[in-house]
């Protein structure tokens, strides 16, 4: 049994996102986190649509944001096109009432991207996304996964992202 187990975390990394796979769920709710306004949250939502999610540590928030002002830019049809802003609370010595006041700031300012708190680092343990470190997933309208990158986004980067972005796009406005 104790070589089982040793098996089992050592293949932990490879259960990792992989593109062409399917988004395993994720759902956040009560003290475990949910949306901005408190209400449940789960990934079983991100149906019908290309999502651009973000699963930030609140202290690499603007890591990427020369991505996000080039995603900005596109203005992409928000019937096929959403983004999530999902914030791994536990990450940072930042108090929780700080964050939470900024996100719901952020969803007032732009309601069309859907802010979620995670309080327990859930994102970290379902969808192996790297800790205290800012994350990108594209999740195409069947809830598969497109593209995944943690850490900066490499510039040279950004012009694939936004094709993948626009052939998953493409594939549903049809």
């Amino acid at each position: 049994m104790k070589r089982f187990l040793s098996l089992l975390l050592l293949a932990l990394p490879l259960l990792a996102l992989e593109s062409g796979g399917k988004l395993p769920e994720l759902t956040l709710s009560g003290n475990e986190g949910g949306k901005a306004d408190g209400t449940p949250w789960s990934s079983e939502s991100l149906q019908g649509k290309v999502y651009v999610i973000f699963y930030v540590d609140p202290d690499k928030k603007d890591l990427n944001e020369p991505f996000v002002e080039i995603l900005k830019r596109q203005k992409f049809d928000r019937r096929y096109y959403g983004s999530v802003a999902i914030v791994n609370m536990e990450a940072t010595w930042m108090p929780n009432f700080a964050i939470e006041a900024a996100l719901k700031n952020k969803q007032e300012k732009y309601p069309d991207t859907i802010y979620v708190k995670d309080k327990v680092k859930k994102g970290v343990e379902v969808w192996r996304m790297a800790d205290d470190d800012a994350n990108l997933l594209i999740v195409d309208a069947a809830g598969r996964v497109a593209y995944v990158c943690d850490g900066k986004i490499p510039k040279e980067s950004y012009p694939k992202i936004i094709e993948i972005i626009r052939q998953k796009m493409a594939v549903i406005s049809y």
